[in-house]
């Protein structure tokens, strides 16, 4: 798909609208309206609590322009699963025997369930791999800002190494987060699903053409996007793109598929970047830049490096 289709998706199907109240500089709507702009069925969206539940729907408005249901944190995946077994039974009527409001609904519709990385790698994983192992026909989006951001940027499963929180401070007893982060879409690829993918808004055609190719696989597919939060990460909110952009030059975040359990790695960046420039982008890290925590830098450094030399060898292969 080129530009000029992304922008003319982007404007026939625009189902998140602007004057929602998240952050300047937000990457979740920009991620989501890539995402819906991939989709034109009829689409019913389930999204757990999250920054973008609250800040698109403070009562009376909404910035949706389709069916949204919310959900808690713990519950989107087992909400979109009676959601989408009820649309299957009423479909399974003739039209007279339908509910009145039901009479011409469509049988093309699709299903989104979205997530925040608090409420998909943690409180919500139990309902998530529950569903996938049911095999219901949805596509779940996690749009991973690496921490609660929604109550106050308390640590998530998906918080990096290092990472400055509210609960893993950066000081004297620690520097920042001690774990690395949880590996999501591996833990996804258990439940044998068609299609597994990461991808980032800094490339958009990546991004899209995999949205296309989740809602064309049978059964449940999951995607995961990095969605930077300059608020809590410490960056100017016209860097958002620019941010997104350098996890993946620097390997943080790299770009794969699994379709069908064959793995494919979609970027390999031209130069090895120092995932230290990364850092220096974010106030996060700004502990892990001074001479006295270089140990701790080069561990972290050396560990992405392993895990995308362990990505190159799974492509070559083939699984």
């Amino acid at each position: 798909m080129n530009l000029i289709e992304i922008v003319k998706n982007l404007q026939e199907n625009e189902r998140l609208t602007s004057g929602h109240r998240l952050c300047a500089g937000c990457a979740e709507p920009i991620n989501l309206k890539f995402v819906l702009s991939a989709i034109k069925e009829p689409l019913v969206i389930i999204n757990a609590t999250s920054c973008l539940e609250v800040a698109t729907t403070i009562y009376p408005y909404t910035a949706w322009k389709t069916p949204w249901i919310h959900n808690a944190f713990e519950n989107a995946s087992a909400t979109a699963s009676g959601v989408i077994e009820a649309y299957k039974t009423i479909l399974k009527k003739k039209p007279e025997d339908r509910p009145k409001w039901a009479k011409k609904m469509p049988k093309n519709v699709k299903f989104l369930v979205v997530g925040g990385d608090g409420g998909t790698n943690d409180i919500g994983l139990q309902s998530l791999s529950g569903a996938l192992e049911r095999g219901h026909q949805f596509l779940y989006v996690c749009y991973d800002n690496g921490a609660y951001m929604n109550t106050g940027n308390q640590r998530s499963g998906a918080t990096p190494r290092g990472a400055h929180t509210t609960t893993s401070v950066a000081g004297k007893v620690q520097q920042g987060k001690n774990e690395y982060r949880k590996d999501l879409p591996a833990i996804i690829e258990g439940h044998h699903l068609g299609f597994v993918a990461q991808s980032s808004i800094a490339h958009f055609a990546d991004l899209t053409a995999k949205v296309k190719k989740a809602m064309a696989t049978e059964g449940p597919s999951f995607i995961n996007l990095i969605s930077p939060c300059q608020r809590s990460w410490g960056f100017d909110p016209s860097q958002t793109v620019q941010v997104a952009k350098m996890a993946v030059e620097t390997n943080y975040w790299p770009l794969y598929e699994v379709v069908d359990g064959k793995f494919v790695l979609n970027y390999v960046p031209k130069e090895k970047v120092p995932i230290e420039e990364w850092f220096k982008m974010q106030k996060r890290f700004k502990h892990l830049l001074k001479p006295e925590n270089k140990k701790l830098l080069e561990e972290i450094q050396k560990h992405t490096d392993e895990r995308f030399e362990k990505l190159k060898k799974r492509e070559e292969c083939g699984y």
